[in-house]
């Protein structure tokens, strides 16, 4: 390994990359580890907020159900204005170095990361899943009532599925963002591409050049999530060589295949 530092941008990114390339992995991995785990846990407390901002209350419900839901829906309104309104920046600071002074356990800078930006992702997946839910055609859920399903029921097997498949771009968006975003959890020492980033930026006073790198790394992984994204979106969408159903075709499957009356045989 080299020690001395060559003249020159490029030579420097160069050095840079070769004495500290498995450095600058090692935060990527950790960037993407935050990042991936922080969206899933972030959508799975969105999915369930959206759920519950749906229930419906009506004037015939008993008192106990409309203030139980009514106490849920304004608390889940508080988070949501909280944690949309805040940076996340300011939130993981003050949850980690709030969490080692009131309590006695020292949570690792990493924990910390892992639950800011789940939640924070929450939060703003709340409102991205209620308006998923409300862009399904209201005729769907009478239809599940009309059968006899719960709310929950209706959720689960008929609106959901759909509201997902819409709402999939905006899940990569955030997947996207938060990859970015855990730039900020340098501030709480995670040691996250950023954090590596700054680190060897302060061994040679070389900090456009190992920003630079960071940079690259950072755009890298963006836009291999974002290709990764929307094959899945495809393959959700299905293949495009599909018929559709026409009333004839309907009519064929269905058995319902208008065949002659006995009176017009005469």
């Amino acid at each position: 390994m080299s020690t001395t530092l060559p003249e020159g941008f490029l030579p420097k990114v160069l050095f840079l990359a070769e004495n500290y390339g498995p450095a600058y992995l090692d935060g990527a991995k950790w960037t993407l580890i935050i990042a991936l785990i922080g969206t899933l846990v972030g959508c799975l407390i969105g999915f369930v907020c959206g759920v519950i901002q749906t229930i419906p209350i009506d004037k015939n419900d008993n008192i106990c159900k409309r203030c139980i839901v009514g106490l849920a829906k304004a608390i889940l309104t508080v988070y949501v204005e909280v944690f949309r309104g805040t940076p996340m920046m300011v939130q993981a600071m003050l949850f980690y170095f709030g969490f080692i002074q009131y309590t006695s356990y020292r949570i690792s800078p990493i924990m910390a990361g892992l639950i800011v930006v789940s939640i924070n992702t929450g939060a703003y997946m709340a409102e991205t899943m209620r308006g998923g839910i409300f862009s399904i055609d209201k005729g769907q859920t009478e239809g599940a009532k009309a059968i006899g399903m719960t709310h929950f029921q209706t959720m689960l097997y008929v609106i959901l599925p759909q509201a997902i498949r819409n709402i999939m771009p905006q899940i990569g968006n955030n997947l996207i963002i938060n990859i970015k975003d855990t730039s900020v959890l340098s501030v709480i020492s995670v040691t996250e591409l950023m954090f590596t980033g700054k680190s060897v930026a302060g061994t040679y006073y070389t900090s456009f050049e190992s920003f630079t790198i960071v940079c690259a790394i950072y755009l890298t992984m963006t836009l291999v999530c974002s290709r990764l994204l929307r094959l899945v979106e495809r393959r959700i969408d299905g293949a495009d060589s599909y018929d559709l159903a026409t009333t004839d075709t309907l009519a064929h499957t269905s058995g319902m295949t208008n065949y002659p009356k006995p009176s017009d045989k005469y």
